[in-house]
């Protein structure tokens, strides 16, 4: 019997590959053409009298509570000089990158027909490492200097967990969150339930929009924290359901299990010294993928599909 049920998983995952080949050779067709638009370099070269010239090319970033002195003094700063130059000599290019963005946008255009290709924008941002990439309709705003590796002396100070993700590698992954964020409906979430599924929502749209991509950077993990997670979902599942926090309101905790953090706060020494953060989000994620196996549904269905609908429909129960 055992081998039978073997035979017939096999057989399936064999077809299944087979059909995500097909799909991803149908995407790869789609006529996307990425320019990735260097200010950085712009204006780190710039003279001042070139300022007319930036701000009329690159309006938006040029907020008008700034006058000319400003920007005057920011082209003479020692700090800023120093910015740009490590940038520029850490992406000369950005080949990848744009490889990458690419894809990522045959993929969205796939799946929100929609979606129009916007200007992308590269800039530097003194490592205002909260607000990595900003997307708008028709832009796409990278910070760079928040991408220059998780042991540049730039980052000396910053806590470990933030640094881990200041890599050239989480460029791709930051932009589809950021898009993800844009067509996942944010709705006020109030419980612990309505903020893993928001999340497992936002990571099942990087699943299909960047397929490319492991899922232990997708998430934010190290390799070893997302087998942990793997390894021990049957008993966070368990404490999560023991301790009633499906459906409680206690605001500490999506610090504790959401947000980015160190580690996961369950209260034992022995889990939390070895969990990494938002645990709730790798767990909601699990939920949307199981609804989503679960039920024939689309993906602009599932934006919309309340949380508890999809906990309901999803059939849920992680196994050892």
């Amino acid at each position: 019997m055992r081998v039978f049920i073997l035979i017939v998983s096999l057989f399936f995952l064999l077809f299944s590959c087979q059909d995500d080949n097909k799909l991803e050779a149908e995407i790869s067709k789609i006529d996307i053409n990425v320019n990735i638009e260097r200010f950085d370099i712009a204006f780190a070269e710039a003279e001042p009298t070139n300022l007319p010239a930036l701000k009329a090319n690159f309006p938006f970033m040029f907020p008008r509570q700034y006058d000319d002195a400003f920007w005057y003094n920011k082209m003479q700063d020692t700090l800023q000089r120093q910015l740009s130059e490590e940038t520029i000599k850490k992406f000369p290019a950005l080949k990848t990158e744009t490889k990458d963005i690419k894809k990522m946008f045959q993929h969205l255009k796939y799946y929100f027909p929609t979606f129009k290709t916007p200007r992308i924008i590269t800039t530097t941002s003194d490592v205002d490492y909260k607000n990595k990439v900003i997307v708008t309709d028709t832009i796409a705003i990278v910070e760079l200097d928040t991408y220059l590796g998780n042991d540049h002396f730039f980052y000396e100070g910053l806590q470990s967990y933030i640094v881990a993700n200041m890599t050239p590698d989480q460029i791709v992954v930051d932009l589809a969150n950021a898009y993800a964020e844009k067509y996942v409906l944010n709705s006020r979430r109030k419980h612990l339930l309505d903020e893993m599924v928001y999340f497992g929502k936002l990571l099942y749209i990087k699943d299909k929009v960047i397929p490319f991509i492991s899922d232990a950077q997708k998430i934010g993990y190290t390799q070893q924290q997302l087998d942990w997670a793997f390894a021990n979902q049957e008993q966070i599942w368990k404490y999560f359901i023991q301790k009633e926090l499906l459906y409680s309101t206690d605001s500490k905790l999506p610090n504790r299990f959401i947000n980015p953090a160190p580690f996961s706060k369950f209260y034992l020494a022995e889990i939390d010294n070895e969990s990494p953060g938002k645990i709730g989000q790798f767990i909601g994620w699990q939920i949307v993928k199981a609804y989503m196996n679960n039920n024939d549904v689309t993906l602009n269905e599932l934006l919309n599909t309340p949380a508890q609908t999809i906990f309901n429909k999803s059939y849920y129960k992680p196994r050892e």
